[in-house]
């Protein structure tokens, strides 16, 4: 059976935008692909492609920059404003290859002059080799010849379409999801996003081959990609942000500035879903946020720039759930 998909020439979008026609219609639980384009729309593919105006040209002078294309709208029937959309990350194929730069007037060293390296510009292309599957799902990263890693690749932007704002894909964050590149959206895992309008309108791309915790250059491992998916959904249930299901724990994310208030509403949210949905004590919820080694606080992303917050998930096991 051939399954519907987006080709990679139509993953252009630049806004979270409810009024654009969809550009996959799919049923509940049905699977489909999506190629996507990379965050720095193709343009960079060799070492010599610097992160500099006359390699992206006209998309460089836009406030914000027209980086970070997205595929989508993707309909989903059965959707409406109110419910949970839900999506499952059936696989996660990189490009061969992806590229990180060291962009000028980016980044926490973008002036520094104890690390002049870190100015820029500096193109860095990652090969990607295939793993034991045949594809870079499960594939190597190689930085240099005797600097190789296992890829982790994931989806860094992903939302469901605002109720009525129009956002940029490139800094768009909120309750609906957005570019936060977090790395536990990923393969295995199941996401939740609120819905705002019909079909919940989904939109994602801007792939990473593999990430460390937070981004600090301002690019990760920038490649194209295929993903399988599908989709399906709670009814009128919401959720204050997008929340993660992995096998064996489930997260509660954020997106804000500063840091440490984002972290706390996180906290309270994850404490909200634990006594509200499993029946967790409300004191035993609050201990295990300072006591339990492992519940995590994860930084996801935490790049110097103005227009970005810095995202983070609470991390909480399966194990202390009741009944488990």
């Amino acid at each position: 059976m051939t399954l519907k998909r987006i080709p990679r020439d139509k993953a252009c979008q630049l806004e979270l935008n409810k009024d654009l026609s969809p550009a996959l219609i799919v049923k509940q639980n049905e699977e489909f692909i999506v190629e996507t384009e990379d965050a720095l729309g193709g343009k960079v593919r060799s070492q010599d492609d610097l992160p500099i105006e006359s390699t992206f040209g006209p998309m460089s002078k836009t406030t914000p920059p027209s980086a970070n294309p997205v595929a989508g709208p993707i309909y989903v029937e059965d959707v409406e404003p109110g419910d949970i959309l839900v999506v499952d990350i059936l696989d996660i194929i990189p490009d061969s290859q992806g590229a990180t730069c060291i962009t000028p007037g980016v980044g926490p060293l973008s002036d520094s002059y104890n690390w002049p390296m870190g100015r820029g510009p500096y193109t860095h292309i990652i090969k990607h080799e295939p793993g034991k599957s045949g594809t870079t799902s499960d594939g190597k990263g190689i930085l240099t010849p005797n600097v190789t890693w296992d890829l982790h690749p994931f989806i860094g932007t992903i939302a469901t379409a605002p109720e009525r704002e129009v956002r940029a894909t490139l800094t768009s964050q909120g309750p609906w999801g957005g570019n936060m590149d977090v790395r536990d959206i990923c393969k295995g895992n199941r996401i939740y996003f609120p819905s705002y309008n019909s079909g919940g309108l989904l939109f994602l791309g801007d792939v990473h081959g593999s990430q460390a915790d937070t981004e600090f250059t301002g690019s990760a491992d920038e490649t194209r990609s295929e993903v399988k998916m599908k989709c399906s959904v709670i009814r009128e249930k919401k959720i204050p942000f997008v929340r993660i299901e992995k096998p064996n724990s489930i997260i509660q994310l954020n997106s804000y500035r500063p840091l440490e208030d984002t972290l706390k509403q996180a906290i309270l949210w994850m404490m909200s879903w634990l006594v509200g949905e499993y029946g967790v004590e409300s004191r035993e919820t609050y201990l295990h946020m300072t006591v339990n080694p492992d519940v995590r606080m994860n930084i996801y992303q935490m790049v110097a720039i103005a227009d970005l917050n810095y995202t983070v998930g609470v991390e909480f096991p399966k194990k202390y759930l009741p009944g488990r």
